[in-house]
Parts: C-alpha cells; sequence; structure tokens
C-alpha cells in the first residue's frame, strides 16, 4: 500500500519550517508562507489561525516525544534507570528533532510566550531528580543542568559528525559533567 500524498496543512508546516529557518519566526508572515505555496492567505487561515498555532503545531510532536521520553523514564522501574541510559535515550530525542530545536533555541521569545521554553527546562530538572534523586543538591542540580542541556546543544552544534560518534563523544562527556 502507498503513502497518500502530504495534504495542505503537513505542507503548509514544511514550508513554514523551511522559512522560519531561513527568516525566523517573527521576520516569517502568514503572507510569505501563502505566497511560497501558492495558496491564498485565507486558505492558510483555514488550516492555522495563527503564525503561533503554526510554530505550535510544527512542535507539538517534539513535546509530545520529549513528555513521552520524560514520563515513561519516571514509571520505568520505579524511576531507576541509569544515568547513561537516561542520557543515551536524551540524546537520541535530540538527534531525531534537531531541525525542530534549532528552531527552538533561535526563536526564544516567541517560544517562551507559547510556554515551550518551561516544558523543556521540566524535561532537565525531572531527569536531572532520575538521575539524583528526589532532593538534588545545588552541586547536582548544576551538574544536571551541564549534562542535559550540554547534551542537547551537542545535537545541534555538531551537524556535520557522524551520529555514532557524536552521540558517544556526547554522552561520555554528559556522564563526566554528572560526576558519573
Amino acid at each position: 500500500m502507498t503513502k497518500p500524498p502530504a495534504g495542505t496543512r503537513h505542507r503548509i508546516q514544511e514550508v513554514a519550517r523551511d522559512l522560519f529557518a531561513q527568516k525566523g519566526v517573527q521576520r516569517t508572515s502568514l503572507q510569505d508562507i501563502a505566497d511560497r505555496l501558492g495558496i491564498t492567505k485565507p486558505a492558510l487561515y483555514y488550516h492555522f489561525r495563527s503564525r503561533e498555532d503554526l510554530v505550535r503545531s510544527i512542535l507539538q510532536p517534539l513535546i509530545d516525544e520529549g513528555e513521552a521520553f520524560v514520563a515513561d523514564q519516571e514509571r520505568r522501574s520505579g524511576g531507576r534507570a541509569t544515568p547513561r541510559e537516561l542520557l543515551e535515550g536524551y540524546f537520541d530525542f535530540h538527534f531525531k528533532h534537531r531541525a525542530d530545536l534549532l528552531l527552538v533555541v533561535s526563536e526564544l521569545t516567541t517560544l517562551a510566550d507559547l510556554g515551550l521554553i518551561d516544558i523543556l527546562l521540566a524535561w532537565r530538572e525531572r531527569l536531572g531528580r532520575l538521575v539524583f534523586g528526589g532532593s538534588p543538591t545545588l552541586e547536582q542540580e548544576t551538574r544536571a543542568v551541564i549534562a542535559f542541556g550540554g547534551l542537547q546543544d551537542c545535537c545541534l552544534q555538531f551537524p556535520d559528525t557522524p551520529y555514532e560518534e557524536l552521540r558517544r563523544a556526547t554522552i561520555d562527556g554528559a556522564m563526566a559533567a554528572l560526576g558519573q
């Protein structure tokens, strides 16, 4: 069975993602997106009420998968995943979503307004508690921020490095940051 062609909504998201990467979210109008697609602005509004609605729709899979990953780790064997397992899973998640994460870090103001930055920071905090327990010290909390935040940054900073090489180096560095 063949996959049906992508619908208008998906095409809008792809064009928007491309324009956001080129010009930034704030400098990309819905008219720019409609023009690139060869559709009217009202046709675009049929699918998305606003630019923020469009941005959220692009990032929702990242949010849903990230939340599922963190929640799964919290449920898994009473929250007893090893630090390396947590880092490996978190790396794989970020590597998979690099393009959308680039949008997140390049448009922090827009994304803060949507509440997405708070979600990403909460994941790091929750994962830190899985590593260090329910009442980590300040030193442990800072180590977790460095490890999980640095891991995310490495997925973006080294786009041309082969996956396995980047994964190994990043996880080893994050383990060192955790003091493991």
